[in-house]
């Protein structure tokens, strides 16, 4: 029997439990539509949450033939829809690519030297990690490459200072990967970081053995090697570097070249390959009145279970298959309706759980200035909580819209959950990326309303291949899809929601 089979009973143990706290709990929502239209959607959102959850789509990662399927069942349905194309460009009617490189580390190679002291770094002691296929850097004496310690980084360090060294970096235990970034943008050939034991070059080394994905755009071309203090403290000497060390915390201490040759190989796993945000829309009455933005992310981690496992797929059902279903209802439905003043767009993003890449893309190159989107709308695990359960707002505070839907959560007959649970997940979903840029961006989902009804399926159900479409629930779905079909409706009016800095007609 496999683990997966032996973790079920509990995990339904545990769903029964949470639904029962929450039916007891939960307040019956206002009937915004009848019973029978509610059976339909019902349906329909089970349908597309089926296909796109399926084994044949294969997880849906970026880059695999899961992506083409997905990409391919999405187009089919925008059509059916009677979405146009939101792209801007008439070369690609859906479809807007997005460049990724992928790297996982493979080898790599250490060695340091002081005069005749010479050591090649034992594998415990030390690390280097590139995202080329191979890096090589040579530096210290008779290289021409300077070696140049620069202590914690943290005071001034002049781009004059480093051009084309080799950087000699203290770091800490969980080093800030954005400092240790700093260097490489100053144009340093490679960045040597200490690190206080082997025991935080093992951490280190389990947290990079995944691959790795970025936008081609944005990758640094880095080499970055980990060494132990002691390592390092047998070639340069204890006392040696025990005064460097003294002396980079000193009020004046400026960067300085030292004695010591360094050697860094290392190779990567590399690949480069283009995935695709799909985008579509429904075009306003009224042009240049703003727009309106409607996103959930289409991919999900493909094979993740472990090597072993008879169920490897992670099909990712709530993970972002409740999203994209509710985002196809949520357009159908505005599509069949009145016709709106503002354009609708909805964008299906690549890579968000390799880091929000997808709507980083799009915020690098959006179909319409970010300025005249009035109003984005995340939809991200949606398939968790019965009807009536609270709204978890994601990004409650941080836009103008907050009178609105509050208001019109409460219009609804539904409350706001937990504000502290709402609140951790703001930089983890595709929101903050446009948040970020100044778009007003919220997340509002029944899923992140409660802990009873997130947190079992965070500890038994996300990132694994448990989360299948047999026994989602979808009452919480059905009222957060109704929910933003109002606010849509009501952001796409000017003359109900005037653009910030404009007056109402």
């Amino acid at each position: 029997m496999s683990e997966l089979a032996n973790r079920a009973p509990a995990r339904l143990l545990i769903a029964l439990l949470a639904s029962l706290l929450l039916a007891a709990c939960a307040r019956a929502p206002v009937a915004s539509v009848p019973v029978s239209e509610r059976v339909l959607i019902e349906e329909r959102l089970r349908a597309d949450i089926a296909t796109l959850a399926s084994d044949e789509f294969g997880g849906r990662k970026p880059g695999t033939a899961g992506e083409e399927r997905t990409l391919t069942f999405l187009e089919q349905r925008f059509a059916e829809i009677g979405l146009l194309s939101g792209t801007g460009d008439p070369g690609s009617y859906w479809r807007a690519p997005v460049d990724l490189v992928s790297a996982r580390p493979l080898t790599s190679k250490l060695q340091l030297a002081r005069g005749r002291n010479a050591l090649t770094v034992p594998e415990e002691d030390g690390v280097a990690f590139t995202r080329r296929r191979r890096a090589l850097a040579a530096g210290g004496p008779a290289t021409g490459v300077p070696v140049v310690f620069v202590g914690t980084g943290e005071g001034p360090v002049s781009p004059d200072n480093v051009a084309g060294a080799v950087v000699v970096l203290l770091g800490a235990d969980g080093p800030d990967l954005a400092r240790m970034a700093e260097p490489f943008r100053d144009r340093a050939t490679a960045v040597l970081t200490v690190l206080p034991d082997t025991a935080a070059i093992a951490r280190l080394r389990r947290a990079n053995e995944v691959e790795r994905i970025e936008l081609a755009v944005e990758e640094v071309d880095t080499l970055g090697a980990y060494v132990t203090d002691a390592a390092l403290a047998k070639v340069l000497g204890e006392a040696n570097w025990k005064r460097l060390k003294a002396r980079s915390r000193e009020a004046d201490f400026t960067p300085i070249e030292i004695q010591l040759a360094i050697s860094i190989d290392a190779a990567a796993d590399r690949r480069e390959f283009t995935s695709n945000n799909l985008v579509g829309a429904i075009p306003g009455t009224v042009p240049g009145s703003g727009a309106l933005l409607v996103l959930a992310h289409w991919d999900h981690l493909g094979e993740c279970g472990p090597p072993e496992a008879a169920d490897r797929i992670c099909n990712g059902a709530v993970d972002n298959a409740s999203g994209l279903a509710v985002m196809l209802e949520l357009a159908r439905r505005l599509k069949d309706g009145p016709p709106m003043e503002r354009d609708v767009y909805f964008l299906a993003t690549t890579a968000e759980e390799a880091g929000l890449l997808g709507t980083r893309a799009f915020a690098r190159n959006p179909p319409v200035p970010l300025d005249d989107i009035v109003a984005a709308f995340n939809l991200d695990m949606l398939a968790l909580a019965p009807a009536g359960a609270p709204v978890g707002f994601v990004g409650e505070g941080r836009t103008a819209l907050d009178p609105l839907i509050l208001a019109e959560i409460a219009r609804s007959g539904r409350s706001t959950g937990d504000k502290a649970l709402a609140e951790s997940f703001v930089p983890r979903q595709d929101g903050w990326v446009l948040l970020d840029k100044g778009v007003p961006a919220v997340l509002l989902s029944s899923a992140f309303g409660s802990r009873a009804v997130l947190n079992p399926f965070l500890q038994d159900g996300y990132h694994d291949p448990s989360d299948q479409a047999e026994g989602i629930a979808l009452g919480g779905a059905i009222d957060d899809l109704l929910l933003h079909e109002v606010l849509v409706r009501i952001l796409a009016d000017p003359a109900r929601y005037p653009a910030p800095g404009t007056v109402a007609p």
